[in-house]
């Protein structure tokens, strides 16, 4: 897919109708009498007793005699841009709803306009991309240019094409049916992945990992058939790269909730409890794409929670790989219980920092619903960090506290800790107070529980359900922590 540049001083019209019959016009208030199609855009604002004022943030469209469809949308330069993406969204919709081949986007702002642009490009293109999809009818054809008009210059084509890269990858592996994405299966689609694209691949089995003391992932893994469950590394490398990332992600490629079993309303959609794991791996690409220059480890806690014969179970005591003993009070709480033992071989690494991404707790999702995300980290300057990360690309976290008096309620008579509590009072908290047991040493270390991967009217600049939360976030802050 090509994003083109055209360098014509003047944008009319006649220039956008002969590059393309589908048109997305994007335009600031000052600059109302200067649009493209004024005649036709009267009459339609006439004919629905609108004004100009109407058109911020709501599109309207306008079909031309020749067949052309154009899509206007007023914005502000001051909107967040969580806004700016969303009414983005809504105004190309009809455009791509047709399938073109080819959309022309004329932008009318002060200069230099290129952040609106990149926008724009962003959210039509992560919009036109392929995801799964498993019925019998024809997809209709790719989008396979788009013509950029009225901006002076576009350094960030190549950033905005590994975003969308890395935000699909993540969109496709989370909506993958389960019977298609075991951790088999998902293990041999990350080595492939990795000798396409130069990423080292290690991978520990069960058994490894049972030989290690990993116990409270193999108390995960062991309830499940066949014994496929894995903690998978991913490595890529830069020559330049002075600073070390690791990337955790939580891989549960189907949860049931083991003996404290969940009923069929709640265990709907559980093949994408994985998705943490899709948004590291997501990062991964677009960071590899644009070969930036850092090192970045991607450990992915690959595994299943199903009920049956070897299955962990309330009351058992379990000793990580930290050498910790955890008493297990619930077995749906299988999430923190593979991140602790992946947290502690990537802490073990000594990277600079340390961001781990898991669908981790319905307490999240109770205090924020599913339109952010929040995230708990060690280090108060990293968790401000991440907050603004979040404003500038629009998709916005939450920080809570990270406090130790949090700690009393995971105090066991008989283990170390407590794997939670039966209460669930202020689990998204007590979950990362429970991660925060396995860094070793003094690593900078942020986690993201993502409550709003999934909202059914889309998200942002995504319209998609599954929305690849989680990767533009991380891709936003990397960039300000390699400049740091």
């Amino acid at each position: 897919m090509r994003i083109e540049w055209s360098q014509s001083s003047q944008v009319n019209s006649t220039l956008l109708t002969a590059y393309s019959k589908h048109i997305l016009v994007v335009f600031e208030k000052a600059f109302f009498s200067a649009l493209p199609f004024a005649e036709v855009l009267a009459a339609k604002l006439q004919r629905a007793g609108l004004t100009a004022d109407d058109l911020k943030h709501k599109p309207v469209t306008l079909e031309l005699a020749d067949g052309a469809l154009v899509s206007l949308l007023e914005v502000e330069a001051s909107a967040p841009v969580f806004t700016v993406a969303t009414a983005l969204r809504a105004a190309v919709k009809p455009l791509l709803a047709e399938h073109p081949s080819r959309i022309a986007i004329a932008l009318y702002a002060d200069q230099p306009a290129w952040w609106l642009a990149r926008c724009a490009a962003y959210v039509t293109l992560v919009n036109a991309e392929a995801l799964p999809q498993l019925k019998q009818k024809p997809a209709g054809q790719k989008l396979r240019a788009l013509g950029l008009f009225g901006v002076d210059a576009m350094p960030w084509t190549e950033e905005v094409a590994a975003l969308v890269a890395g935000n699909t990858v993540c969109r496709a592996l989370t909506m993958t049916p389960p019977n298609m994405l075991t951790p088999t299966l998902y293990r041999q689609c990350l080595q492939t992945m990795a000798d396409e694209k130069g990423w080292q691949y290690t991978e520990w089995s069960t058994d490894a990992l049972r030989a290690l003391g990993a116990g409270a992932f193999v108390a995960v893994a062991q309830g499940s058939e066949p014994q496929d469950a894995a903690i998978v590394k991913l490595s890529y490398r830069h020559p330049e790269a002075d600073k070390t990332v690791a990337l955790v992600g939580k891989g549960i490629c189907f949860d049931t909730g083991g003996h404290n079993l969940k009923s069929a309303k709640y265990m709907q959609g559980m093949h994408q409890d994985m998705n943490g794991s899709a948004v590291a791996v997501g990062v991964l690409q677009a960071v590899s794409a644009q070969q930036l220059p850092v090192n970045v480890d991607c450990w992915l806690a690959l595994a299943q929670n199903h009920i049956g014969p070897n299955a962990y179970k309330q009351n058992d005591v379990i000793t990580a790989l930290n050498g910790l003993t955890i008493e297990i009070v619930h077995t749906d709480a299988e999430g923190r219980m593979v991140l602790a033992d992946t947290l502690t071989m990537a802490s073990r690494d000594k990277p600079d920092v340390i961001i781990d991404y898991a669908t981790l707790t319905g307490s999240m999702q109770t205090a924020l619903g599913s339109r952010m995300s929040g995230i708990i980290a060690n280090r108060p300057l990293l968790a401000s960090q991440m907050v603004e990360a979040g404003t500038l690309s629009g998709e916005r976290v939450v920080a809570f506290p990270y406090a130790e008096d949090y700690d009393s309620a995971l105090e066991s008579e008989i283990a170390d800790l407590k794997q939670c509590t039966m209460e669930s009072d202020a689990d998204h908290l007590l979950a990362a107070r429970f991660l925060g047991r396995f860094i070793q040493g003094n690593v900078a270390w942020c986690h993201v529980d993502l409550s709003s991967y999934a909202h059914k009217d889309g998200l942002g600049a995504v319209a998609s359900e599954v929305n690849g939360f989680g990767v533009a976030l991380s891709l936003q802050w990397l960039q300000a922590f390699l400049k740091a």
